[in-house]
């Protein structure tokens, strides 16, 4: 139950805030403080614990792409793919314009903040939106899936260190990693830790001394993890017959990395009532109405091209998912973390993505109000 309402993701935000607004100065000493050598807490979990949150969801984004997964074959997924587009570029559009008006050349970093959706928040408000079986939740854990596959791009490519000019011959380091992976998956070895502690420690190093954010280090690995040729459950739907490293390593450190939010949010969360500011109003607005714009408009125009919804997902079910694909929470704390480097401009961006998690409650009474069907 823990797990599945998201709760330690959500202690450890009520912490930090709790924290940071009665007593700041001895939890940016917790927080930045070195306790273990040179490494601050917030350092081991945004550049060590999130290195299994980004390979969990590497391995979330493998096995929905292998024939019989919900992103195969391509026909398939082309409506929830359109979909994303919409839900990345829509916010993009929205936050660039606004700043424009508002904001300014000092925020104009934080255009990615709102690209991205927090997929178990996200699922966690449209069960209690649809009810448990939907086809809806299906379509939006499609889009999240895909939308989060781009986010991890748009992580790698557009926000490293800007403190620290890029140093791209470290690439050749995770590009050992990746072939050290390949070797092990070529002689059949069957165990996840080689891939990890070998290729993953080589790919860590090269994007760590690239300037390039190390958390994404195993994205680059897992896929290389040896799995069955066909997917036969859905997405967070575990296959008791799959013994493969792939699935084992996902099924244990899923329960590590969703108890480890807890530290996430402590370490990224901790935002000063005080920090709103324009940044907030560009991240949530970006992602409220950016979100459920671009991803109604674009789920509309599949339809029309001919890729249709699926059954019982029509105008209300779309104009929902995308108001509940607007929390932004986890990537959106990262990512605001990554793009700023003023604390006052990083706490107000903070700010937006924290507030985005009450699309999940505006989502609730619209469905209650507009009377869509639930199905448990």
């Amino acid at each position: 139950m823990l797990r599945e309402f998201s709760l330690p993701l959500i202690a450890g935000v009520f912490v930090a805030l709790c924290w940071v607004n009665l007593s700041p100065e001895s939890y940016r000493h917790f927080n930045h403080d070195p306790v273990f050598g040179l490494f601050s807490f917030h350092f081991i979990t945004n550049d060590f614990f999130m290195v299994l949150f980004f390979g969990i969801a590497a391995a979330e984004i493998t096995q929905s792409c292998l024939p019989g997964g919900d992103l195969h074959p391509l026909r398939k997924a082309v409506n929830p793919l359109l979909a994303t587009v919409g839900g990345v570029v829509g916010p993009v559009v929205v936050y660039l314009t606004l700043n424009a008006a508002i904001g300014g050349s000092p925020l104009l970093r934080g255009w990615g903040i709102p690209t991205a959706t927090d997929i178990a928040l996200a699922w966690l408000a449209a069960r209690l939106v649809f009810g448990g079986k939907h086809p809806a939740i299906s379509f939006l854990l499609l889009l999240a899936i895909a939308d989060d596959a781009i986010g991890l791009a748009i992580i790698a490519i557009f926000y490293s260190d800007p403190t620290q000019p890029s140093a791209p011959q470290w690439f050749l380091l995770t590009i050992l990693g990746m072939c050290v992976a390949f070797l092990l998956r070529l002689y059949k070895v069957n165990s996840y830790w080689p891939y990890l502690l070998l290729g993953g420690a080589f790919s860590w190093a090269g994007l760590f001394n690239a300037h390039v954010h190390p958390a994404l280090a195993l994205a680059f690995i897992v896929p290389f993890l040896p799995h069955p040729p066909r997917k036969n459950k859905h997405i967070f739907e575990e296959d008791p017959g799959d013994l493969s490293p792939l699935a084992d390593f996902e099924h244990e450190w899923k329960v590590v990395v969703d108890f480890g939010m807890f530290m996430f949010g402590l370490a990224n969360a901790g935002v000063r009532f005080t920090s709103i500011g324009n940044a907030t109003w560009l991240v949530l607005a970006s992602l409220v109405i950016g979100k459920t714009g671009g991803i109604f408009v674009m789920g509309w125009l599949g339809k029309k091209l001919g890729y249709p919804l699926p059954a019982k997902v029509g105008i209300k079910e779309l104009l929902l998912v995308g108001l509940i694909a607007g929390i932004g929470l986890t990537v959106a704390l990262f990512v605001a973390g990554e793009a700023f480097t003023d604390p006052a401009i990083q706490g107000a961006a903070k700010m937006g993505a924290l507030f985005s998690a009450g699309c999940a409650i505006v989502a609730i009474i619209a469905g209650r109000l507009l009377k869509v069907q639930r199905i448990a």
